[in-house]
């Protein structure tokens, strides 16, 4: 299988992460070996509703679309 393309979103209260989402970005297509722009990363936070919110932990949500080669 190979991947198409990447939906994700990191839910942290801290640290703020915008400012490494893009080596993120850059990161996983050089690991995954896809062309920019087939990643979609994106941070939130819980507004300190659960684990996360409480800072005890990070969760991820992704959805990823992959095809048999």
């Amino acid at each position: 299988f190979r991947v198409i393309n990447i939906d994700a979103t990191i839910v942290a209260e801290k640290p703020k992460l915008s400012e490494f989402i893009p080596r993120m970005v850059k990161e996983i297509e050089g690991v995954l070996e896809i062309e920019p722009g087939r990643i979609n990363l994106k941070a939130t936070t819980s507004e300190g509703l659960g684990f996360a919110g409480r800072g005890e932990g990070i969760a991820v949500y992704a959805v990823v679309l992959v095809e048999e080669e």
